[in-house]
């Protein structure tokens, strides 16, 4: 993909970088020994003998499983004398036991450890993570990745703040938050795709009133509305308020504006726009559901679109979140996906370092291409899947506008229960837009307070 696909999330990610920065300052030294680099390193595979490396994904679906699939094969014909023994589990199942698995005794060899406060940040201060900088030294990630990327994985020992510190982790694919659509629905429907959020809006009111789902919605893991509550945020606040809020450098969780998004999100449940009983259904479900028919419209990450072009073919669009204005730029959340990281108490840390340098190569972003996934770094091939063309070009479209925004489950460790919670009473209409908005600024406030 042209280099140009890249720059504009690299210079976002910069600047929430930077933010965070200003809004923290580093916090008194940890009361667990932090993880320590090792003291030499080896990149010769060959001589570290027969090894099993153990490997925990969140890799399941489409393209995100081929091209692991692809990798750990090709890794095992370079290295014959490694088995890579593959632990594969949902997004949410693997933040629900990976900390069990780390402060086990045989913990796995490398990991997906997500990103922000409640996952990293915390395995870090922990001592579960193995800092990398003598294994970026060996393989050169700093020259192969922009800093803005590399930061984003970067966390200080004593797990305070994000974006700085040392790295821990490092991403093989880029990914959105966007909208996808049913194209034969709305062409039944006579709808054009939307333009502006009142288009939208009026296209679910349509597809209601016809007796269609409009917004394919699976919630029971709270994250989900968080996710939707953000597009809703970005469309009402812009871009570098949310920043500085997720960040810690300004606004609160009860502006206006905040409070306004989460009375849209309100407003749709109450209306029917949502999935019946969506509290109910579970996230991955979501995207096989909308495959099957259910829903016009469904929010969801880049991360689905391999495995929904296999299954809808031509059938399925993806664009960014409808402008606040026509021709407005766009903000939604983004920006690259899980770490790879190593474990503090791995036995084959130099050979877990070169699988992780191996599958996040030059190489390795053509064979996501390949597989219908979005790299986090150009490749020197083309998709060819109809779906990931749209998913480039709307990836082209945000880098040209600066216009990724952090995750908000970034903003605290117990974001995701402290706000997904009430606004999962918000959806089933138990919660006002005010009571949700209040739970997610207490949350906060409490977490700076302890920095």
């Amino acid at each position: 993909m042209p280099t140009l696909m890249r720059r504009g999330t690299v210079a976002a990610a910069a600047v929430l970088v930077t933010a965070l920065a200003a809004a923290c300052a580093p916090g008194s030294s940890n009361d667990k020994p932090a993880s320590k680099a090792p003291a030499a390193v080896s990149t010769d595979v060959a001589k570290a003998g027969n090894v099993t490396l153990t490997v925990w994904d969140q890799e399941v679906q489409g393209g995100l499983k081929e091209q692991i699939e692809k990798l750990n094969a090709q890794f095992e014909a370079k290295y014959p004398n490694v088995k890579i023994k593959r632990v594969s589990r949902s997004f949410s199942d693997l933040q629900k036991t990976l900390r069990l698995a780390l402060s086990g005794s045989n913990p796995p060899d490398v990991v997906e450890a997500n990103q922000g406060y409640a996952s990293m940040a915390q395995y870090v201060k922990d001592g579960m993570l193995l800092p990398l900088g003598a294994y970026d030294q060996a393989y050169g990630w700093s020259k192969r990745y922009p800093k803005g990327l590399l930061d984003l994985n970067s966390v200080t020992k004593d797990g305070k703040l994000i974006g700085s510190g040392d790295l821990y982790g490092v991403s093989l694919n880029g990914e959105i938050v966007g909208l996808y659509y049913n194209k034969e629905k709305l062409a039944k429907l006579g709808i054009q795709p939307p333009k502006t959020w009142d288009e939208f809006e009026q296209a679910l009111a349509t597809a209601k009133g016809k007796g269609e789902v409009p917004i394919a919605f699976g919630n029971l893991e709270k994250l989900p509305a968080m996710q939707l509550y953000g597009i809703l945020q970005d469309a009402a606040t812009g871009k570098e308020a949310v920043r500085k809020l997720v960040f810690g450098s300004g606004g609160s969780w009860t502006d206006g504006p905040n409070v306004q998004a989460a009375q849209k999100l309100a407003d749709w449940a109450k209306k029917g726009y949502l999935t019946k009983d969506s509290n109910a259904v579970k996230w991955d479900d979501t995207p096989v559901n909308f495959a099957k028919g259910e829903g016009l419209f469904m929010f969801g990450g880049t991360w689905w679109a391999p495995d929904l072009n296999d299954r809808m073919k031509d059938k399925v669009g993806f664009m960014l979140p409808p402008a606040p204005q026509a021709g407005a730029p766009v903000a939604t959340m983004g920006g690259e996906s899980l770490p790879w990281s190593i474990t503090s108490k791995s036995k084959h840390a130099d050979v877990a370092a070169a699988y992780i340098n191996f599958i996040t190569s030059p190489e390795a972003m053509n064979v996501a291409v390949q597989a219908g996934s979005l790299p986090v770094l150009p490749a020197s091939t083309e998709p060819d899947k109809p779906l990931m063309k749209e998913v480039s070009a709307a990836w082209a479209e945000l880098s040209k506008n600066d216009g990724t925004t952090p995750y908000i489950d970034y903003t605290t460790p117990t974001f995701t229960d402290a706000f997904g919670g009430p606004l999962q009473g918000l959806v089933a209409g138990k919660k006002s837009a005010q009571d949700a908005m209040k739970a997610a600024q207490d949350d906060y406030t409490a977490f700076q307070k302890k920095k």
